[in-house]
């Protein structure tokens, strides 16, 4: 089980966004107008020659002549950007791509917003509560699952818990193994 973004915030998190963030301009690199760009989200490496990119909050949009890996970086070459000073105007600016021209995702991923706000069901149909937040922790996200009474609950989103996702109905069926849930003493 994968989820692909950040989370968002909000009444609307189910709606797709129509620009999704993938790197921050970190520096200038050289003369020539060349940007490090730091990846925040796995669709940086979906940036490349001719790809529309849309900068900052007003989203300017410009066109990448270049693109490249650097350590675990990328260096993008945009139009209009041919020297250091330019390049240097757009160090922190976020990089933004349009969702609708995204590749679709592979089987089991998820964007944060599609996940939010679902409902969460066991195997045996017992309702749980919605999905309030993602915790990403590295080795897999957490879903927190809060019923109507507050109480949380910490999912982790891997394939022997998270059985279905049906994003037509807005529901989570999950398998809530042994020690997920904390029991109560009588």
């Amino acid at each position: 089980m994968g989820v692909a973004d950040n989370p968002a915030n909000g009444p609307h998190a189910r709606q797709p966004p129509e620009f999704l963030a993938v790197g921050r301009v970190v520096r200038p690199h050289g003369i020539r107008g060349e940007l490090l760009v730091q990846g925040i989200s796995d669709l940086i490496s979906s940036v490349t020659t001719s790809t529309t990119v849309y900068l900052g909050n007003d989203r300017v949009p410009t066109v990448v002549r270049g693109s490249r890996p650097h350590s675990k970086r990328f260096l993008l070459m945009l139009e209009g950007c041919e020297d250091r000073d330019t390049a240097e105007l757009l160090r922190g600016e976020v990089i933004h791509i349009r969702y609708k021209e995204v590749e679709p995702l592979p089987k089991h991923v998820y964007y944060h917003w599609q996940i939010l706000d679902m409902h969460v069901h066991t195997t045996d149909g017992e309702y749980l509560g919605k999905v309030i937040q993602i915790i990403e922790t590295g080795a897999n996200d957490v879903y927190l699952v809060q019923n109507e009474d507050g109480v949380d609950l910490l999912l982790p989103a891997i394939e022997s818990v998270i059985m279905e996702v049906d994003l037509d109905k807005h529901r989570i069926v999950v398998d809530l193994l042994p020690g997920l849930r904390s029991e109560s003493p009588d």
